[in-house]
């Protein structure tokens, strides 16, 4: 079982991932450290802002290690921003059925109202060394081109709105997927 987190930055997405990982025992990647590691090896000229390039170049590494995940009947939690809208067409019909997918989202309400607390956390799970990006008008940006980048490809978003609470919808994706005894009993309805 893959679960495959992804969505627009400062959304909660390692968050996400770690409370998982507490929860069903998976193994945990991270695509920013999967990033970070070949560019400080040198392995790539590519620079931490360069993010439509980092997707074309580490979605096709992940990829196959999905399916590599799959092809042993493996568990793996992995999560980032590098997943491409259209990620299905690299998978066939069996290897979707053991992938679930999460994308998270905020709405501009969301981001107007809760700004201040949204960079008060960005650093919770994991140190952010610089967060100098991190403004209201990026973030609208670019929870827009996820909402719309997924919901073009019939992906459902997570999407928190203006009466959404962060925890509350935490919470509901880990019992969404998680209410079984036994997590593949509820991984295998597609969301």
């Amino acid at each position: 079982m893959v679960i495959l987190i992804t969505g627009a930055s400062h959304t909660g997405k390692t968050l996400l991932a770690q409370k998982m990982l507490e929860r069903y025992r998976y193994p945990y990647l991270s695509l920013d450290h999967l990033k970070m590691g070949l560019i400080r090896s040198g392995n790539t000229p590519l620079r931490p802002q360069d993010d439509g390039a980092l997707t074309a170049y580490l979605w096709p590494i992940v990829r196959e290690m999905v399916k590599t995940v799959i092809e042993n009947r493996q568990s793996l939690i992995v999560e980032g921003c590098y997943v491409p809208f259209d990620w299905r067409k690299d998978f066939d019909p069996r290897c979707q059925s053991e992938i679930r997918f999460v994308c998270l989202a905020m709405s501009d309400a969301y981001l107007e109202t809760r700004f201040d607390q949204i960079r008060e956390h960005a650093s919770d799970v994991e140190a952010r060394l610089d967060d100098s990006d991190c403004t209201l008008s990026r973030l609208k940006a670019d929870n827009r081109a996820v909402i719309e980048g997924f919901g073009r490809c019939g992906e459902t978003v997570a999407l928190m709105d203006s009466d959404s609470d962060y925890e509350g919808t935490i919470t509901s994706l880990l019992q969404a997927h998680g209410a079984a005894a036994d997590p593949r009993a509820v991984w295998n309805r597609r969301r």
